[in-house]
């Protein structure tokens, strides 16, 4: 016996086969939004953590200029406390120069010079006094530079004294002709090492004028 199937099988099946495209769509579109929503959600944590490190280096970087700063700021204390340091020191070496260089003037100065004034400039000295002949200055030349304290005598100028020397002239006694002099002399020492570092900042010279020695 034959059947006949009269129901709308083709339509039955066009309508269960759009069903599933719908379904799987839909599931698609739930399976993309699920993985956009993942990768959203990475990026953004990676972003964050990026922005976290960011913010650590920039308190990191602000933190070392200041250590930094503070470096060079102690630095140059250092230097500034060496500085006087060395200078104190070189003062303390040399404490006793100037009463050694006092003496032995007092000591090479022949008789018929009266030195009138002594100026010291780091290791030169200038000599200023009146003279009874310049043969007396030429002694005076000649044992500083045998002396073991004094080296180089350069003789500056000799003349007859002016008008701002009679001063010292009236103490020579009257009939005799004087000779005003200016003469250079360096001290005969070996630098030390703090006097080389001293030179390499600004010299200080010292100028200490002297009361009249006589011999």
């Amino acid at each position: 016996m034959i059947r006949i199937n009269l129901l709308p099988h083709r339509e039955e099946a066009r309508r269960h086969r759009r069903q599933q495209f719908y379904a799987l769509a839909v599931v698609m579109v739930i399976a993309a939004a699920i993985i956009a929503l993942a990768v959203h959600t990475w990026y953004a944590s990676r972003i964050e953590a990026q922005q976290s490190d960011n913010d650590f280096l920039r308190s990191e970087m602000v933190r070392l200029d200041k250590d930094i700063a503070e470096i060079k700021r102690l630095k140059e204390q250092t230097q500034a406390l060496l500085s006087r340091k060395q200078v104190i020191e070189l003062l303390q070496s040399h404490r006793a120069e100037t009463v050694h260089v006092m003496n032995e003037l007092a000591r090479q100065t022949p008789e018929g010079i009266m030195l009138g004034g002594v100026q010291q400039k780091g290791l030169v000295i200038t000599l200023f006094g009146l003279s009874q002949s310049n043969a007396r200055v030429s002694t005076l030349m000649r044992n500083l530079d045998a002396s073991p304290i004094f080296e180089k005598p350069d003789l500056v100028v000799i003349r007859v004294p002016e008008s701002k020397d009679l001063d010292q002239a009236k103490k020579i006694p009257s009939g005799r002709q004087i000779y005003y002099f200016e003469l250079k002399v360096s001290i005969e020492r070996a630098p030390t090492e703090e006097e080389k570092l001293a030179a390499e900042g600004k010299p200080a010279g010292q100028s200490a004028p002297v009361a009249g020695v006589q011999k």
